[in-house]
């Protein structure tokens, strides 16, 4: 059988008519994937981090921590399933009563899903990985991290805007290192009326867990549990 044309090949117009089916056809085989594997989970809250993160780190504790109070809570811990941040999110939930998520990416430096994802789902294809992440979550965590972190924070803050999200908290830790994004969006986006006040609500920014915990908690009730098929 002849391989599917690659992201990159499809993404750069290198395709023919028939290379373009063979795509979709990898695009449709890698949501079924997904669907079959996490079918009847719960809701789960996918925390997004950095690879870039030593597990001597102070943060790598912070990560690990956080993924231990959502499991406590019961909700599964879905991450990117790779190193660093992922990794510690998904330690903290190993071991305990809920799924700990892994959905990994494939990337010519990326390495294999952390020892602590114990549901691995592979993707090739970027935009599926981010559909299944909002799909199958109740709320995303963000640690800090660099541009994939900015891009899934962004990502859902777009849907919410939008409407294509309902009830879905988008929580960042660590004031610290998001207060400079948060002011860039106040002083630069709102002041230049690029978005409206309202949307900088849609974002909380703490370092209190158990505040983390609360605004997860009293989302829930507002989300029904995926289908076995969806």
């Amino acid at each position: 059988m002849i391989p599917h044309p690659t992201e990159e090949q499809f993404l750069a117009g290198h395709v023919t008519p028939d290379e373009s089916r063979e795509w979709l056809e990898s695009v449709e085989s890698e949501f079924e994937h997904a669907f079959q594997t996490l079918g009847g989970m719960r809701l789960g809250v996918s925390v997004f981090g950095s690879a870039r993160v030593a597990p001597e780190h102070p943060r790598y504790a912070l990560g690990v921590e956080v993924g231990r109070r959502i499991a406590e809570a019961g909700f599964p811990v879905i991450t990117g399933g790779g190193p660093g941040l992922m990794q510690a999110a998904n330690k903290g939930a190993h071991g305990r009563d809920v799924p700990s998520v892994g959905l990994t990416i494939e990337l010519p430096r990326e390495e294999q899903a952390n020892p602590y994802a114990t549901t691995v789902v592979p993707f090739e294809h970027f935009f599926v990985r981010k559909t299944v992440f909002v799909r199958y979550s109740c709320a995303f965590v963000t640690l800090p991290g660099g541009f994939g972190t900015l891009d899934e924070l962004f990502e859902a803050l777009t849907l919410i805007q939008t409407g294509k999200l309902q009830n879905f908290p988008v929580i960042l830790i660590g004031t610290e290192f998001w207060s400079g994004v948060v002011e860039w969006l106040r002083d630069a986006l709102l002041a230049d009326g690029k978005i409206s006040p309202r949307d900088l609500d849609l974002i909380t920014v703490t370092d209190d867990l158990d505040e983390m915990i609360r605004i997860i908690e009293a989302c829930v009730e507002c989300h029904t549990p995926p289908s076995s098929a969806l």
